[in-house]
């Protein structure tokens, strides 16, 4: 009978060899290798190898502590290509100081690339990117000066019955590094216990079909034949080495916060009086607003920051979740999302598929509403949500999801860094305003842009807590103000455009300024056509 290869996690780490691609599958800490990564970080800090590493993640995979943040260290990888580094401080220092060629694509992208990798083909073609920052006639995706003094393009673009696309090209993986909750002898590799499921067998059959060798970490080991074969994620003829997590709690847990909770994996449905709802707060307000955007009947989609802290959770409180389906890039519907570092997995879900089949629906038919956070807007409409200054958190799923969407809806305070509020009487008081301004006249980058969505004529919202916007053919159009707040000074002063002031100016729903209660949105949603 077949039999895999079972070894140490410092056994894995002598495999890998200097001037090698690694391509590791996780999302913020879900579904991290822990023992393998700690181990390869161990081996190159007391003998400097392996050196030299290509580093290529499609999700952000680390809780600001562990993930890949293993690997951030000067010379263990010289380049890394990947979407999100917004929870890896030290790789966004090392971007940021020119330490290691970084190239920024798509999430969605990279995990379909695994898919068109393992089935021959040169790379991945899509409309997706097109005249943002990863177009390779704007930026190439290049995220610092060392990068864009490189010849060498992730991308090209390419036409095809005389329209545009990107052509994402192959990248060749040496290791794949997966992780699954059980494994037979034969090395047959489930994952029922992880909170995503992410893409896997994809990543796997495109390290194959480049000669490379696949490393997994498991939980248990089972004896060959007693496993489900329809639980079966990666057949263990495509895994050339197991190891075998000796500390679980510590470096197998199902996400940064907790070990393991059933409700997050689909085996327990928790009562819903355990979910309790959020504070008020001023990410609740703007969340609050933003789902007034949405009608019964909706799929919409949760992004990091505000929407995915509160959107979901005013949802599940207001009572509406089962009159919308919210889904988030990982693969998750319905249920209730946590937040955070632990982004992207939900309780009490509804469905969960693979993160590359999720893309293709926000790639191809799109979502109804997307909620996003926004960093810069300018006169054009166009968003950015990647890189502020030297600090670049990437694209993750952003250009994926809101290049599509059939309504996008921006979630972010109006101005940044050191705003307080006071919410009372239904008015909205500045009682100290931010440092920064993130209405200017030209965005540091382009994450989303307004022109192509102002040609197609896309519908596109801007929360803040004191303003609301619209993006339509003419520019940028300033509907509603929050009731406590002056117009010229806590608002046009603010901005480095002129907005269109809209002719009927509205004042938002004192209905938000509920703060012990709810703010009516099952009904204000059931009522929309």
């Amino acid at each position: 009978m077949l039999k895999n290869n079972f070894i140490t996690a410092q056994e894995a780490a002598e495999i890998i060899e200097d001037n090698k691609t690694i391509c590791t599958i996780g999302m913020t800490l879900v579904s991290a290798s822990e023992s393998i990564l700690k181990a390869l970080e161990k081996r190159f800090l007391e003998t400097k190898h392996p050196s030299n590493l290509t580093l290529l993640h499609s999700c952000g995979q680390s809780d600001r502590k562990d993930g890949i943040q293993h690997f951030a260290h000067e010379g263990f990888v010289t380049r890394i290509i990947g979407s999100h580094w917004g929870l890896q401080p030290r790789w966004m220092e090392m971007i940021a100081n020119n330490k290691v060629d970084a190239y920024c694509m798509p999430q969605g992208q990279i995990a379909q690339l695994y898919r068109s990798m393992a089935c021959g083909l040169p790379g991945k073609i899509s409309k997706v990117g097109l005249k943002t920052f990863v177009d390779p006639r704007v930026e190439g995706g290049k995220m610092n000066d060392r990068t864009k003094k490189i010849d060498k393009e992730m991308s090209e673009i390419i036409m095809i019955d005389n329209e545009e696309y990107i052509l994402y090209k192959s990248i060749p993986i040496d290791y794949c590094i997966i992780r699954g909750t059980v494994c037979d002898e034969m090395g047959n590799l489930t994952t029922d216990e992880e909170a995503m499921k992410l893409e896997v067998l994809p990543a796997v059959l495109a390290a194959k079909r480049f000669g490379g060798k696949v490393i997994a970490q498991v939980k248990h080991v089972a004896e060959t034949g007693t496993l489900n074969p329809k639980s079966v994620t990666v057949p263990g003829v495509f895994i050339d080495h197991i190891v075998v997590c000796d500390n679980p709690f510590e470096d197998h847990r199902q996400t940064s916060s907790w070990y393991f909770d059933p409700s997050y994996s689909g085996q327990l449905r928790a009562p819903q009086s355990n979910i309790q709802p959020l504070e008020f707060s001023v990410r609740k307000f703007i969340g609050r607003r933003a789902c007034m955007e949405i009608k019964a009947g909706d799929i919409i989609n949760l992004g990091t920051g505000i929407p995915n802290d509160v959107v979901g959770k005013i949802c599940n409180e207001e009572g509406v979740s089962d009159d919308i389906m919210i889904t988030v890039e990982s693969g998750i519907y319905g249920g209730v999302q946590a937040s955070g570092i632990d982004f992207g997995i939900g309780k009490n879900l509804y469905a969960m598929i693979t993160h590359h089949e999720q893309m293709d629906y926000y790639n191809g038919a799109g979502v109804d509403v997307t909620f996003m956070g926004a960093g810069e807007l300018d006169q054009y409409g166009n968003v950015n949500s990647t890189k502020m200054g030297d600090r670049c958190t990437g694209a993750g799923g952003f250009i994926d999801i809101t290049q599509n969407a059939k309504k996008v809806v921006f979630c972010a305070t109006f101005t940044a860094s050191g705003c307080e509020y006071s919410f009372e009487n239904n008015q909205l008081k500045i009682l100290k305003e931010g440092k920064i301004r993130k209405m200017v006249s030209k965005v540091g980058q382009i994450s989303f842009n307004g022109e192509i969505a102002r040609a197609k004529g896309q519908k596109v919202i801007f929360v803040t807590e004191r303003a609301v916007f619209e993006i339509v053919k003419e520019g940028v159009v300033l509907t509603e103000i929050a009731p406590g707040i002056d117009l010229q000074k806590d608002i046009l002063d603010l901005m480095d455009f002129k907005p269109i002031v809209a002719e009927n100016l509205k004042v938002m729903d004192l209905d938000l300024f509920n703060i012990n209660g709810k703010s009516n949105l099952k009904e204000k949603i059931i009522n929309k056509k």
